[in-house]
């Protein structure tokens, strides 16, 4: 019989759609529901499975191997509870737009509404957090489906897709037909904007006198085309550019134009730039709250252009000019060509006392710290050295939530798409080491470092299992402060220093934590030892966690109040923070 009609189980049938489409690693959990899958996957040697400790490090694996390459991350794991633990990953796939197809377990079809044994209406649970989500009762639509969900979650914004998978499904036989070309039926997104929008577009750059591009994830999901473009443009322009927490990365960041990360924490420059423009170029970027800061307040001398893959993004939190939908790489490089063609003049006076003024915000210095050599480690020299030391390396970087997130993300200097993967919408404490063990897995050869705090890396830290189990020589670098850092530093500046829980009083000892699961503990407490330190640390080829004893009342700035404007900025510990009643409701 033809590959075209193989007679197949369902997991067969399940796992030779995987196949085809270029599937090479699952990461997944076991379970009675989908044991026929895992019987079908010790009889073939295509596709790898990885054995995590908890299904919601599976989801944040396949996030860091999908973020790393580009490509969709699956995940497989077993009904009711299973099922149930991938939902904060799957949320978080939600927001940060990360292609994942989650394959999920069920009781079979006549059981289901039963209350039968480890059922959970997982669709139910999960249409909120999914893009699109599937429960197969026929193993005649099986093939169908699986291809289908790899359009939904690759296409358009990326986000994750969940299979139901009854396990009289998986145990059915059927013929097996190859899903080449399948698409949804009614799922099109647009790609390519219009001529006259793209007129539009250069039109308001030529005539703008303090222009600003501002770029986010979407850029990054569009594909390397799209940041060679949006270089390319910028350049052109001679405008300045800022880029989101989840956009470092699309854009060079040791190029001049490029003014450093906006929003909450961001620079000085990045967040006046924006504030005092005339014209701002959003690119796969949202304008959400951490941007905006108070949204009557935001940016109002300024026409505004929104480019983005998703409609519904556009005029939802910010009310723009001119809302443009298509894929990022497709829209920049009609507007190169139409920029070429046309050769439009630019105000160069305009926008030279532009750069002027910029610069001149830039002397601010607003990233500024001292490192006392006797004093305790200052978490901004810890991550100077490692970014010092991890430059020339193919190195990419992942990191949990809190202070220890934003000094990374204003410290390290990204030169390229792809090396830095962080929580953005969610805020998922426990995201960054199951995403770095994910990162590993698809870059074998590369270093890759989780950015840590020592509350944040104990939600997923029985992933150290999974690192030592496949020799993954991922690094944990851990900044420990003893207090959940971000929540403490918002008591002292908010709620009158009133530090209600935020204090970690029993923390294990990290290098016994890490010996018990065959890696490397390492312990630094001054800051003359750093280098040594991270040199050990690196050097070694097995996982590592380094504890670095940090100052622990150190606070992140800058820093924009709750509730406040975005250009209302807190550049250090002497400055207050003028909190309304309505700025303490928000997050």
């Amino acid at each position: 019989m033809s590959g075209e009609q193989q007679v197949l189980s369902g997991a067969e049938i399940l796992l030779k759609a995987l196949s085809d489409q270029g599937v090479d690693m699952i990461f997944g959990y076991p379970g009675g529901a989908v044991l026929p899958i895992y019987d079908a996957i010790f009889q073939q040697n295509r596709i790898r499975h990885i054995l995590v400790r908890h299904e919601q490090a599976a989801v944040h694996m396949a996030e860091g191997y999908a973020r790393s390459t580009g490509r969709v991350g699956v995940v497989l794991v077993t009904s009711g509870p299973g099922a149930t633990n991938a939902v904060t990953g799957l949320t978080d796939a939600l927001m940060d737009s990360v292609p994942v197809v989650c394959l999920t377990g069920q009781v079979p079809t006549h059981l289901i509404g039963n209350d039968a044994f480890q059922e959970a209406d997982t669709v139910g649970i999960t249409r909120p957090c999914t893009k699109h989500n599937y429960l197969v009762r026929r193993i005649e639509d099986l093939a169908r489906v699986t291809h289908e969900a790899f359009y939904i979650a690759r296409s358009g914004r990326p986000g994750p897709v969940v299979i139901d998978l009854p396990k009289d499904v998986l145990m059915a036989k059927h013929v097996y037909a190859n899903g080449a070309g399948i698409q949804h039926r009614s799922y099109r997104p647009r790609t390519k904007a219009d001529t006259a929008e793209i007129a539009r577009i250069v039109e308001m750059l030529a005539a703008a006198k303090r222009p600003v591009f501002y770029a986010g994830g979407g850029v990054i999901n569009s594909g390397p085309k799209a940041s060679r473009a949006l270089t390319e443009l910028v350049h052109l322009t001679g405008a300045p550019i800022t880029l989101t927490l989840m956009g470092l990365g699309a854009y060079p960041a040791s190029d001049k134009q490029f003014v450093g990360m906006l929003g909450m924490h961001g620079t000085y420059e990045a967040n006046l730039a924006m504030a005092k423009s005339d014209l701002i170029v959003s690119v796969g970027a949202r304008f959400d709250d951490r941007v905006t800061g108070r949204i009557d307040a935001f940016a109002r001398g300024a026409r505004k252009i929104h480019i983005d893959i998703d409609p519904s993004s556009i005029n939802k939190n910010v009310a723009v000019d001119l809302g443009v939908v298509g894929d990022i790489a497709e829209v920049l490089g009609d507007v190169l060509a139409e920029w070429r063609r046309r050769r439009p003049a630019i105000d160069e006076k305009a926008l030279a006392a532009w750069w002027k003024q910029i610069e001149d915000w830039r002397a601010v210095d607003c990233l500024k710290y001292v490192q006392d050599p006797n004093g305790p480690i200052k978490p901004q020299y810890a991550i100077d050295r490692l970014y010092h030391f991890t430059r020339g390396r193919e190195t990419f970087i992942t990191t949990e939530v809190g202070q220890h997130q934003m000094w990374a993300a204003q410290r390290f200097k990204f030169e390229q798409p792809n090396r830095w993967m962080t929580s953005g919408g969610l805020g998922t404490m426990g995201y960054g080491f199951p995403a770095a063990l994910g990162v590993q897995l698809a870059h074998p050869e590369a270093t890759v470092i989780d950015i840590a705090g020592e509350a944040s890396i104990l939600m997923n830290i029985q992933e150290l299992g999974t690192a030592a189990q496949y020799r993954l020589p991922v690094k944990l670098f851990i900044l420990n402060n003893q207090y959940m850092g971000m929540v403490r530093q918002w008591q002292e500046l908010l709620h009158g220093g009133r530090y209600s829980e935020s204090y970690s009083d029993a923390l294990p000892d990290f290098v016994k934590l890490a010996e018990s699961f065959h890696a490397v503990g390492l312990r630094c407490e001054r800051p003359g030892d750093v280098d040594a330190c991270i040199r050990e640390m690196l050097a070694v080829d097995k996982p590592v966690v380094v504890d670095m004893r940090v100052d622990p009342k150190e606070n992140c700035f800058p820093m924009i109040p709750s509730g406040a404007a975005h250009y209302d900025m807190l550049l250090g510990p002497n400055q207050k923070a003028a909190i309304s009643d309505h700025g303490l409701t928000m997050v």
